[in-house]
């Protein structure tokens, strides 16, 4: 006698969708549209960049018009001055903001942990800059920049200085008036993370040191700072991505001049994209600066990796 197949296939379908299959299944579809959408707007958008970065496309002649140029971009891109302008402000600008407001949010939420009342006020009051529209932000201290008008100029006359800053209309000065800008307004950001890593160090460890005569100094750079390197790496890791990825603030204030003296290389690649409509030339200067993070991302990690436990 034949065995019946239809009830032995039910058979192995019932074994095979059991309810943990089911279950996964059911969260599959669930995150199938983010996925499909990931692909599109993500992986596909980057394959595409990566190619044009090898044509010459001016956006306005529509998709016939993408000519296959090789490496032209990139030569080009490396004797460009204003990529290398660009690339110069970057660095200055990263070094300004980050590892300055990384030193003072660490000393200024050790102040406010051990030393200040009210804490939660503390961490409001620095807190609002970050979540306020960097825009807003720009306007009130265009103002306070303003050369002739400006509170801070009027308070630098006061003092005596007869030829005080232009600050974001003078060349020598306006990159490091939005450095100084973008500083304070993510510094709040900078001191609730390390308040947050402060919480987490044990106060036996200090009362520890105050036995063996450690002092306050001696406190910090032993106990406080070593504890505390996974939050600054954090920092470190977040704020260098977020450095060379500033934008807005610079098209508000200056447009990356004056003289492309406040420059940036995403700047550079809005110009070349968006207003001279050479996308094979921008795609090439994005692919550059997705190198460029990627690589001070993995050196980031690399030194973290090699520091003693």
């Amino acid at each position: 006698m034949r065995p019946n197949l239809s009830v032995k296939k039910t058979k192995i379908a019932r074994k095979f969708w059991t309810p943990k299959r089911r279950e996964a299944l059911v969260g599959w579809l669930f995150l199938a549209p983010e996925l499909i959408g990931m692909l599109l707007l993500n992986v596909f958008a980057l394959g595409f960049s990566l190619y044009l970065s090898f044509t010459s496309w001016n956006l306005l002649s529509g998709i016939s018009g993408i000519e296959f140029i090789g490496i032209g971009n990139y030569i080009k891109m490396f004797q460009d001055p204003a990529i290398i302008q660009a690339l110069k402000n970057n660095l200055i600008y990263t070094i300004i903001t980050v590892p300055v407001p990384i030193a003072i949010a660490l000393i200024l939420s050790v102040l406010i942990h051990n030393s200040v009342f009210f804490k939660d006020y503390f961490k409001v009051v620095f807190f609002i800059p970050y979540i306020s529209s960097i825009i807003a932000i720009a306007a009130v201290w265009s103002a306070l920049f303003h050369p002739s008008l400006g509170p801070i100029n009027q308070f630098l006359m006061d003092l005596g200085f007869s030829n005080p800053p232009k600050w974001l209309v003078d060349p020598k000065t306006s990159l490091l008036s939005i450095a100084i800008i973008t500083a304070w307004a993510g510094l709040g950001y900078t001191i609730i993370i390390y308040m947050a890593g402060l919480t987490s160090i044990s106060n036996e460890l200090y009362e520890a040191a105050e036995i063996d005569g450690a002092n306050g100094l001696t406190k910090f750079f032993k106990i406080t700072v070593p504890l505390l390197r996974s939050t600054t790496f954090f920092l470190l890791i977040t704020m260098l991505i977020g450095s060379f990825k500033v934008f807005d603030i610079i098209s508000y204030l200056t447009e990356g001049g004056p003289n492309n003296s406040s420059t940036v290389i995403v700047f550079r690649i809005y110009e070349e994209g968006f207003v001279n409509y050479n996308m094979g030339y921008a795609s090439a200067i994005s692919w550059l600066l997705f190198i460029i993070i990627g690589v001070i991302t993995a050196a980031t990690w690399k030194m973290r990796n090699e520091e003693p436990l």
